[in-house]
């Protein structure tokens, strides 16, 4: 069996650095064996959202652009926990839920398969221990206005 860091190396990707909060809170809350990861945005490897990942899904971002802002959003969720727990392979024992707020039209249908770029990644990197139950929302607006944002609860040890 592969590990997190061979799993995200094979996917051709990288952890970034925990990204800092944009406002009055903290990044991720730990009580006991849970942790809760406060909403991730889309943020690049420069710390910045790409301009594909700005604006409103069914608008401004395309399907495929938003499925890739969601797995963006979810790589910042694993870089959150890896600050929290300090391993993910050690320190997750099950990805409990997922949150996904999506900045789309009154009239876009796609958001289950928007949130999917989120959900599959964190199958992907986690394997079992990354199947979740979740929810996906529509959303007027979000934060800097990105297209897409994730917030999630693990089980930790």
């Amino acid at each position: 069996m592969s590990t997190v860091t061979e799993r995200l190396e094979a996917l051709g990707l990288t952890l970034p650095k925990a990204a800092a909060p944009v406002a009055n809170y903290v990044p991720f809350v730990r009580s006991g064996n849970l942790v809760v990861i406060s909403g991730q945005i889309c943020f690049g490897a420069d710390g910045k959202i790409a301009a594909a990942h700005t604006g409103k899904l069914g608008a401004e971002v395309s399907a495929e652009d938003g499925i890739a802002a969601a797995r963006l959003c979810a790589l910042n969720v694993l870089a959150q926990v890896q600050a929290a727990v300090g391993d993910l392979e050690r320190g997750v024992v099950q990805c409990i839920r997922l949150g996904g707020f999506i900045n789309a039209v009154p009239t876009f249908a796609g958001l289950a398969g928007i949130m999917n770029g989120a959900s599959d990644l964190m199958v992907e990197v986690l394997g079992d221990r990354g199947r979740h139950a979740r929810s996906t929302v529509g959303v007027a607006e979000l934060p800097l206005d990105a297209a897409v944002e994730v917030e999630a609860m693990f089980e930790v040890k």
